[in-house]
């Protein structure tokens, strides 16, 4: 088993530079085309030179908000959002809080309609036992 090791080793890095650089936005990809990268991967994997060039020199940045140009589909005159959506954390949120305020008074709302309609029944249910009602409407209970 040990004898398989260095090969298993070197197909998994090879399988995660290609898988890496294919799922990789053309935009992030540092330094060459990503076609090109993908060749390199696959050319130069079994001895590991893609997949380390493409790990040291290809793959985007981990704190990178922003790789690029900002034209894209081919240079046509087309241009892209210069700042790209990112993710905010919920606490930064400001349309997040927001929207914990409306649900909060919505159910502040809802709770004093509770509320009110539980004291409406408990004042109902006094009446019955204090008055003594003998009618057919007193015996039912309320619904």
């Amino acid at each position: 088993m040990t004898r398989y090791l260095p090969f298993l080793l070197v197909l998994a890095l090879w399988i995660y530079a290609f898988i890496d650089c294919l799922n990789t936005p053309e935009q992030q990809v540092r330094n060459l085309p990503k076609v090109v990268w993908v060749l390199i991967i696959l050319l130069f994997g079994e001895v590991l030179i893609g997949p380390i060039a493409w790990l040291a020199a290809g793959r985007p940045r981990a704190g990178l908000r922003h790789a690029g140009p900002a034209t894209s589909a081919g240079g046509y005159g087309m241009t892209a959002p210069a700042e790209q959506t990112h993710w905010v954390a919920p606490d930064d949120n400001p349309e997040f809080l927001r929207s914990l305020s409306v649900a909060n008074q919505r159910d502040e709302a809802t709770l004093k309609e509770w509320e009110a309609d539980l004291r409406r029944r408990e004042e109902e249910l006094r009446r019955k036992q204090h008055g003594g009602g003998s009618g057919p409407d007193d015996a039912a209970p309320a619904s």
